[in-house]
Parts: C-alpha cells; sequence; structure tokens
C-alpha cells in the first residue's frame, strides 16, 4: 500500500503521517520521506497550512525540518484542502503550479486515518 511502512525505521515511525491547520482553506503538499537514500523504506506524509502563501513555502519548511534529523523529503505534488473541524469535514481538491497535482486519494486516505471520527473526507478533481 502506497505510503505505509513497516514500522521498523523508528525514526520515519517518528513523523507524523499528517500536519495540517484546524480550519479553513489552504494549500497542502504530499511528500515521500526516506532515510539513507533508501526510498523503498519510506513513507508519505501531508503538511498544510494557511501561513503559506506558496506550496513551496510549505516544502521549504519541512525539509528544513527533515534535515536536521537526517530525513530527505520529495514533494511529489501539492493541491488544496478545506478543513471544518466543527463539521468533522475535509475536502481535498486543486493542484500545486510548482508541484503539479499530488494523488488526492493517497491524502484523503492518510487524512482519514488521521481523523477517524470524521463523516466526510473526500477529494475531486477540478
Amino acid at each position: 500500500m502506497p505510503g505505509k511502512i513497516a514500522e521498523v525505521n523508528p525514526l520515519l515511525a517518528s513523523i507524523d503521517d499528517v500536519v495540517i491547520d484546524e480550519n479553513g482553506r489552504f494549500k497542502y503538499i504530499l511528500c515521500k520521506v526516506y532515510q539513507d537514500g533508501n526510498k523503498k523504506e519510506s513513507k508519505m506524509i501531508v503538511r498544510g497550512t494557511k501561513q503559506a502563501e506558496f506550496h513551496a513555502d510549505i516544502y521549504d519548511h519541512l525539509d528544513a525540518f527533515l534535515e536536521e534529523i537526517g530525513v530527505t523529503c520529495e514533494c511529489v505534488g501539492g493541491g488544496k484542502i478545506e478543513h471544518d473541524s466543527l463539521a468533522k469535514t475535509i475536502n481535498v481538491f486543486g493542484q500545486s503550479q510548482g508541484y503539479g497535482k499530488a494523488d488526492h486519494s493517497i491524502t484523503v486516505r492518510l487524512l482519514k486515518e488521521k481523523f477517524p471520527d470524521y463523516h466526510c473526507v473526500t477529494w475531486c478533481d477540478d
């Protein structure tokens, strides 16, 4: 299953799969992370925030953090997220001009794992 690792690498396991803002409409990126050039032992992560003007802003912040702990990060695409934590809904859509469209189905799978009590986590190609 893409984005899942056997929890053998404690460093990768320690990285949150999803970190997004609690509410609002914002840009997000989907990234593949791995250690020591070993792309076979990797996982996918989602990052999104209203604070970012560009998808690259999210990536730059994430990459700097991961580099400090010895993890490589590759952005595989981006889009937008509309998150309503009160209504327990998330909608994933759109694309990044710089990174292209993320595979929203992977993003939604990770979001559903992070927010199992949400009743509506969807994606669309617009």
